[in-house]
């Protein structure tokens, strides 16, 4: 994939990344309840599949927020052009393989192009990743059985640069529809108010994205 280097020197951010680079769990995060109300009757109305019409969705808000496009590669700041996910796919035996997707398309090419690649990595049935071949991915997962209000992410050693997304159940809430989104991410890139940027980002577009399928 395609990325550049950014001059560090002139990095406005450069103490802020040295400062949390170096600290054993550089990690923030936060859960939002996202107002789904419109993109879950739009679902329901075209019998679209809900987790890959969301992630979709995701895929795209994260994108258009280029520190969620940033990783740290030998203590320096790479950003790629367009970053894919990665997301779990369930098992018939109750296990989970990965699956790959690129959402820089349509929706309406998205979603045959993503079911086949779920049916793939079903068969392929793996979770082994090269870790060259995963600095651009976001780390994508689902909890559809419960709503939630915090989440606590399984993280490597030493960290890694991934912005890990996860949703939950959507609920109830006089009269719309709202679902838990947690992102976590390396604050040594992202802040507050880039976490702010993304969940706009994602009520913003979640229905021009995968109803009317702009690129």
């Amino acid at each position: 994939m395609s990325y550049t280097h950014l001059d560090m020197d002139s990095y406005k951010r450069k103490n802020h990344f040295e400062y949390f680079n170096g600290l054993g769990f550089p990690y923030m995060g936060t859960t939002v309840n996202v107002d789904v109300t419109d993109f879950v009757g739009v679902v329901k109305q075209k019998k679209l599949p809900f987790f890959l019409s969301f992630c979709y969705c995701i895929a795209r808000a994260a994108n258009r927020v280029p520190e969620l496009r940033q990783r740290i590669r030998d203590n320096r700041i790479i950003e790629f052009d367009n970053c894919r996910t990665s997301h779990t796919v369930a098992q018939e035996d109750g296990t989970y393989c990965y699956c790959t997707l690129d959402s820089s398309m349509a929706f309406e090419d998205y979603l045959p192009y993503a079911v086949r690649a779920q049916e793939t990595a079903r068969m392929q049935n793996s979770i082994e990743e090269e870790k060259e071949d995963t600095d651009e991915l976001l780390f994508i997962s689902t909890l559809p059985w419960f709503s939630f209000t915090s989440l606590i992410q399984p993280v490597p050693m030493p960290a890694d640069s991934n912005p890990r997304i996860t949703w939950g159940k959507y609920f109830e809430d006089n009269g719309k529809y709202l679902m838990p989104v947690s992102i976590l991410c390396h604050h040594g890139l992202v802040d507050g108010a880039h976490l702010a940027s993304f969940y706009r980002s994602l009520e913003d577009g979640i229905l021009i994205d995968f109803s009317e399928g702009r690129a």
